[in-house]
C-alpha cells in the first residue's frame, strides 16, 4: 500500500492537471500500465512467462502503453499521457523517472543480452524521444522531445537533436532539485550556440589579421621611405 500511495503521489507532484485521487485512480493510463506491469513482472520473475506476457499485452490493449514484463522499474515512476510508449525487456528505470507519450526505450541487437537503456534516478524523457541500445542515461538528466539518443549520457545533462547531442548542466540551479525538472522550454539550441561561437572566433581572427596587415604596412613604409643619404625620413 505504501508503494501504491507513492505512485499516486508521484502523479500529484508532477502533473498539475491532477485534481483528486479518484480521478487519478480511474483516468490515468500511466498509473494503470505501471500497476499491471508490477503484476506482469512478478509473474515473469517467478517463471510464469506466458502469463506475464499475457498481462503485458492486456495492459497495452487497455492503456496504449507497452511495457515488457522483464523490464525493471523503480519507485516514483510516472508516464504522462503515455500513448505509444514502449519499454523493452532489459530496460532498467531508476527512482522518480518521468516519461512522456510516444517514448521508446528500445534495443539495437537481436542477441539475448542487455540491449535496452538504463535510466538513472530523476531522468525526464520528452515526448517522442527514442532512447536506443544498452546505454546509460545519467541521473538528473533531461532528454528533449523527439531526440534520438544512442550513446551514454553523463549525469546532470541535457540531450537534444538527432542524433542526440549532450550539454552539461553544471551550474544550473535545477540540478539536484527536490522536484523533477519538467521545463522543456529551457532546452538549449546547440546549433545556434555553435554558430555563435564560430562567428565570434571568425571576428577575432579577422581583427588579428587586420592588425598584422597594419603592422606590415608600417614596416614596409619605414623600409622604403628613405632619403638619399640612407637615413629614414
Amino acid at each position: 500500500m505504501k508503494t501504491l500511495r507513492g505512485d499516486i503521489q508521484a502523479i500529484f507532484d508532477r502533473d498539475p492537471a491532477a485534481r483528486n485521487t479518484l480521478e487519478v485512480l480511474f483516468l490515468y493510463p500511466g498509473l494503470h500500465a505501471l500497476w499491471l506491469h508490477r503484476l506482469a513482472h512478478a509473474l515473469w520473475r517467478n517463471g510464469f512467462t506466458f502469463l506475464g506476457r499475457l498481462v503485458s499485452n492486456l495492459s497495452r490493449w487497455v492503456t496504449g502503453i507497452e511495457i515488457h514484463p522483464g523490464a525493471q522499474i523503480g519507485p516514483g515512476f510516472f508516464i504522462d499521457h503515455g500513448m505509444g510508449t514502449v519499454i523493452g525487456e532489459t530496460a532498467e528505470i531508476g527512482a522518480n523517472v518521468t516519461l512522456y507519450h510516444n517514448v521508446t526505450l528500445g534495443g539495437v541487437s537481436w542477441e539475448k543480452v542487455k540491449r535496452h537503456p538504463t535510466l538513472e534516478d530523476h531522468v525526464v524523457v520528452g515526448a517522442g524521444a527514442q532512447v536506443l541500445g544498452p546505454i546509460t542515461i545519467g541521473a538528473h538528466s533531461r532528454i528533449g522531445a523527439n531526440s534520438v539518443v544512442v550513446k551514454d549520457v553523463p549525469p546532470n545533462s541535457v540531450v537534444v537533436g538527432i542524433p542526440g547531442r549532450v550539454k552539461s548542466r553544471s551550474g544550473d540551479g535545477l540540478i539536484e532539485a527536490e522536484r523533477e525538472d519538467l521545463q522543456h522550454n529551457r532546452l538549449p539550441d546547440l546549433t545556434t550556440e555553435t554558430l555563435r561561437h564560430l562567428t565570434a572566433r571568425m571576428v577575432a581572427l579577422e581583427h588579428t589579421m587586420h592588425q598584422f596587415r597594419l603592422d606590415d604596412d608600417r614596416q614596409t613604409a619605414d623600409a622604403w621611405v628613405v632619403d638619399s643619404g640612407g637615413s629614414h625620413i
